[in-house]
This record gives structure tokens, C-alpha cells and sequence, in this order.
């Protein structure tokens, strides 16, 4: 017997892209994060940065089968404000007044744009 894919509701589909590419803008952010903690270094942070930085990657791609590209693809820059935070809270990073304000910027242009769709 053949496998057959369960079919998705539309009205399903671009809430589902939307949680893909919120979940593709956390892993590449952790990426980049135990990228920054290997400090230059082959070792567990950089090789575990890279799975993080792939899934990413793939999660992005299985986003796009869910949503509208022009949706989507804006929302990865939640990404930015992803990693402020992880700066912040795992390296102590200072966060200025204008970060703050670049940071409210890129989540009300994705608030604009992921409501867009439907």
C-alpha cells in the first residue's frame, strides 16, 4: 500500500508557513549564537551552530510551500531581534537605545507584513 500525504486546510497553510519561518529565524539565530561561543575554534558550540544553521535552512525552504515567498521571506528578519536578545542574555552584550528602537522597527514591519496574507 502506497503512503499518502495527509492533505493541510488551507486556511491552514500560511499559519503553518508563518510558524515555519519564525522557527527558521530561532534556529539560524542559535546558529549564529554557538558560531559566536566557538570563537574561531572547530569544536561542539561550532559543529552543533552549523546543525542548527542547516536546520534553519531546510525549515525555511518547508516554510515556502506553506506561504507566500513576499509573507514569508520579511519575516525572517525576526531573526535580528532574535539574536539581540540571545546577545543580551547569554553574552552580556549591551543594548543600546537605538537598538531598541531598530528592534521595535523590524517587529512592527513583521507584524505589518505576516498580517498581510490572510
Amino acid at each position: 500500500m502506497a503512503y499518502t500525504q495527509p492533505e493541510i486546510n488551507p486556511q491552514h497553510k500560511p499559519k503553518l508557513g508563518l510558524a515555519l519561518i519564525l522557527l527558521s529565524a530561532a534556529f539560524t539565530s542559535v546558529g549564529q549564537l554557538l558560531w559566536k561561543i566557538a570563537d574561531g575554534e572547530i569544536n561542539l558550540p561550532l559543529l552543533i551552530g552549523c546543525i542548527c544553521y542547516g536546520a534553519g535552512a531546510v525549515t525555511m525552504i518547508t516554510a515556502f510551500r506553506f506561504g507566500k515567498l513576499s509573507v514569508l521571506h520579511p519575516m525572517l528578519s525576526l531573526g535580528y531581534v532574535f539574536a539581540l536578545f540571545m546577545g543580551a542574555f547569554f553574552l552580556e552584550e549591551h543594548i543600546s537605545p537605538m537598538h531598541v528602537f531598530g528592534t521595535a522597527l523590524i517587529i512592527v514591519g513583521a507584524i505589518l507584513i505576516g498580517g498581510g496574507d490572510n
